[in-house]
């Protein structure tokens, strides 16, 4: 990104402070976009988009959420929880001088970004949404539903609930597990082979996630150089996994303190965002689509890219950023 002349924020927020990167525009017009990554990510997952609304004359921020790359980590669970997390957001747009943006999510990210407008109505313009549609408040408990899952077979957000067990595997081998997980998440993966395993051997030792996902090709793929790839294991060599496990194990008290907005509908501008071949959609079942729309009156935009699969943005970032510069020029600004 240094050659696009990108600059690094240092946004302070509580406990910290919070990395952001932007490409500076002479003379801005229209909202500003700030985009929140998820699991496994970084600012670099929108490396494709920022130039893209740079190039258009639009301030465009890509932060390292809380947790993760060169942003506070904290050890504490509850420091993200989801007012924290919203805070972080709202944090952000005073530091840089931004009334109300559009918020544009991937995984993580994208469950922050649908309850901004429920707890920030007054900062935020509209969304434009990655692979996770919204769907409807669970009446279990996170954890309650991920242990049931787990009994059938192996499932990543019940393994990832035990503070120190996933962090133990995977800080010890960084590059292996993003190299099979980055891979079985994409439109040419097999993310399902994890869940032909079961979560505990014949002893009832918890099964590993490295083994659980398939064997990937070398590098390069059509979406991800061998030197993008060695960003990443660089950011998760040195930050450790730690910071973005505990937005799993933090989902028992987001899921609590959003409890006042069950029912509530988001009527501000969206777009919605998936490759055909994510697993996430299969995961939240065949209705998911539906039943986004009947909770997201605000619903503008929803595009469906065949051969993509959940790091949309980066396997088909063309397509990516011509819709989202098609959404906000006709319904944001």
């Amino acid at each position: 990104m240094r050659r696009h002349g990108a600059v690094a924020h240092s946004v302070p927020v509580d406990g910290g402070t919070l990395h952001a990167v932007e490409i500076p525009v002479a003379e801005p017009r229209g909202v500003p976009v700030v985009f929140c990554h998820g699991f496994p990510g970084s600012w670099f997952s929108w490396r494709a988009q920022l130039p893209a609304l740079a190039a258009q004359g639009r301030r465009a921020i890509a932060l390292d959420m809380r947790g993760y790359g060169a942003s506070l980590r904290p050890a504490d669970v509850s420091a993200y929880d989801r007012r924290t997390t919203v805070a972080d957001m709202a944090a952000v747009l005073d530091a840089l001088g931004i009334d109300r943006a559009v918020f544009s999510g991937h995984d993580f990210g994208a469950a922050l970004a649908w309850d901004l407008p429920l707890w920030l109505p007054d900062r935020v313009a509209g969304l434009a949404q990655l692979a996770v549609p919204r769907m409807p408040r669970s009446p279990l408990r996170p954890s309650e539903a991920f242990a049931m899952l787990a009994d059938q077979h192996f499932f990543h957000q019940h393994y990832f609930q035990a503070p120190g067990v996933a962090e133990a595997e995977l800080d010890a081998a960084p590059g292996a597990f993003l190299h099979r997980l980055m891979f079985a998440l994409s439109g040419q993966g097999d993310y399902y082979a994890c869940w032909r395993r079961p979560s505990t051997d014949e002893d009832g030792a918890a099964t590993g996630y490295i083994a659980s996902l398939p064997a990937a090709p070398p590098l390069p793929w059509p979406w991800l150089t061998a030197d993008e790839f060695a960003f990443y294991v660089d950011e998760f060599t040195r930050s450790g996994f730690t910071g973005g496990l505990n937005w799993y194990r933090a989902q028992d008290l987001a899921w609590e303190q959003n409890a006042p907005y069950d029912g509530a509908q988001v009527t501000a501008p969206t777009a919605f965002i998936a490759g055909a071949e994510d697993p996430v959609l299969t995961m939240l079942g065949s209705r998911c689509l539906d039943t986004m729309a009947a909770t997201v009156p605000g619903l503008a935009v929803q595009e469906i890219l065949p051969g993509a699969g959940h790091f949309v943005q980066m396997e088909a970032a063309g397509d990516v950023n011509r819709i989202l510069a098609g959404f906000l020029r006709e319904h944001v600004d």
